[in-house]
């Protein structure tokens, strides 16, 4: 090909890339610097071609980098140049931004140059940081959630054992009331008393129930298939070592439906992590997350694996609380699931699933203002 042809095909390629490109010489003065340099930076060709470098970076790199150069050429020892890294670049207006940089050494009319090709990460890192804050905030509403069922389950229990004492306790009472020792007084203040601390206990049980059951919680509407992929996305962070493949089939035009985004969530979490670990005895692992219309305007969420499937013993009490299939488990995460569903007016349930495994459905009614349209 002839000279005059390539060095049209490199300017076009260079003005065209989506990336970054720059070429500097030995020195680190900017030979080459294309369109999308200046849109990363701000500055124009002119400002920069024959300049150095290290003025598209940040302190202490700006003043590091004339040595760096300097120690690579006498020593041939690189911390970057062929490799990449996550580096700070900084903009005409001062502000700086994440950029991936590789470089590469090449020779040009027997000159040594340097190409550094750089990609913007500003993107991917604030969407990174979103998923890390909601990764945050899910946990946090399902430590606070666990901690509410676990202080329902308990107080439920612990209702009975009270009773049974306070029945003994008045019993006592009446035994005692018709005894003539002079001691009978002092013992019935004292029965008298421990019936008062009963009662009191009953009542902190029964505030805390009360204060668990009516929590109130921030509800906005929503298509459930956004709320379904960014539960997916964080789901496939925590099981990318569990070799599972997912797949996605959502529903498209689905009603609204007003919920606490947090907590459905929650739900498709738990629902998700649960079918993952089922499926770690099997080799083939798969995980099938759908969303369905419902003629009312209800909408159905499955989440399917290719698991062992759930024993008909488990199954009929698998959302009571501290009832679970694992070894470690607690078994509240399926019924701190079924509270927060019903809480939103929906229903869940599980079953077999049609190629094997178990398959998980909720659903959850449209919001008011779609289902007047239904």
């Amino acid at each position: 090909m002839p000279s005059r042809s390539n060095d049209a095909l490199f300017r076009t390629l260079t003005a065209t890339a989506a990336d970054g490109i720059i070429v500097i010489d030995e020195r680190g003065l900017i030979g080459i610097y294309n369109a999308a340099c200046e849109r990363l930076f701000g500055y124009t060709q002119d400002e920069v071609i024959g300049k150095n470098v290290n003025m598209l970076m940040p302190t202490p790199y700006r003043k590091e980098h004339d040595s760096y150069l300097e120690n690579y050429r006498e020593t041939g020892r690189a911390r970057i140049m062929g490799i990449g890294r996550e580096v700070i670049g900084q903009r005409k207006d001062g502000t700086t931004f994440p950029m991936y940089l590789s470089v590469g050494k090449g020779i040009l009319d027997t000159q040594t140059i340097y190409v550094g090709i750089i990609r913007d990460l500003t993107a991917r890192n604030s969407a990174l940081k979103k998923m890390q804050e909601l990764q945050n905030e899910l946990l946090h509403v399902s430590r606070l959630s666990a901690m509410g069922q676990m202080t329902a389950a308990i107080a439920h229990e612990l209702n009975q054992p009270l009773t049974a004492v306070l029945n003994y306790i008045n019993a006592s009472r009446r035994l005692i009331s018709g005894l003539k020792d002079p001691q009978a007084a002092r013992v019935s203040d004292l029965i008298e008393r421990a019936g008062n601390q009963i009662n009191r206990a009953g009542q902190i049980i029964r505030q805390l129930r009360e204060f668990v059951e009516k929590r109130e919680t921030a509800r906005i509407e929503v298509n459930i298939n956004t709320v379904v992929e960014e539960a997916v996305n964080l789901a496939v962070v925590g099981s990318a070592d569990a070799n599972v493949r997912m797949k996605l089939d959502l529903a498209p035009a689905l009603s609204p439906v007003l919920i606490d985004k947090i907590q459905v969530q929650q739900v498709l979490l738990n629902l998700l992590r649960n079918s993952v670990e089922a499926m770690q005895q099997v080799s083939t692992r798969e995980l099938r997350i759908s969303t369905v219309p419902d003629p009312e305007g209800w909408v159905e969420v499955r989440v399917a694996d290719s698991g062992p499937g759930l024993p008909p013993e488990v199954l009929s009490r698998l959302f009571q609380p501290f009832v679970t299939t694992k070894e470690k488990g607690m078994g509240i995460g399926l019924s701190i699931c079924q509270s927060i569903i019903e809480a939103h007016g929906g229903r869940i349930w599980a079953g077999p699933a049609e190629e094997g495994g178990a398959v998980f459905h909720f659903c959850l009614p449209p919001s008011k203002g779609a289902a007047e349209l239904v």
